[in-house]
């Protein structure tokens, strides 16, 4: 791919954000994501908007399940034993938690270390999908009890 496709193409993107950040306004709830490790307005947006509201989720656990960060697969004894419904959920939110957790992970010296700590006991993937998780998990929270972001929180 030439450096003018690549320009162009930012260009379009820078664009598009512009026009839907005019059309669509973040809820007060939601603006206490924007200073979530690898959250911008654009993830914040999608997070909102794919999430509808928040309190048609009982528990974390439920948001976290919808948002597809956790695992469907069944064991007994370190033995597979079933798949649950994998395409129960919202891909979009599963986008969204796993662009944030790479963005975060490159941003946030401390995203990083959580990382990395992971990264250390397992392979990347699973390291990447905890980060996720995480995210998730505090995006929940902020959304649900509409309070400002704790940083000291997130990786204690």
């Amino acid at each position: 791919m030439s450096k003018e496709t690549i320009d162009f193409l930012t260009r379009q993107i820078r664009a598009i954000e512009s026009v839907v950040e005019r059309k669509v306004e973040l809820k007060a709830s939601c603006r206490y994501l924007l200073p979530v490790p690898g959250i911008g307005k654009v993830l914040a947006l999608t997070i909102m908007l794919e999430t509808g509201p928040i309190s048609r989720f009982a528990k974390v656990s439920n948001y976290v399940s919808y948002c597809w960060k956790v695992s469907s697969q069944w064991e007994s004894s370190g033995k597979a034993k079933a798949k649950g419904n994998q395409k129960n959920g919202n891909k979009y939110l599963a986008w969204a938690f796993s662009e944030a957790a790479e963005l975060a992970r490159h941003s946030d010296a401390k995203a990083s270390a959580y990382y990395d700590r992971k990264r250390q006991k397992t392979n990347f993937m699973i390291a990447h999908e905890a980060l996720a998780h995480k995210l998730a998990r505090a995006a929940y929270y902020i959304m649900r009890d509409q309070l400002p972001f704790q940083p000291e929180k997130l990786f204690a």
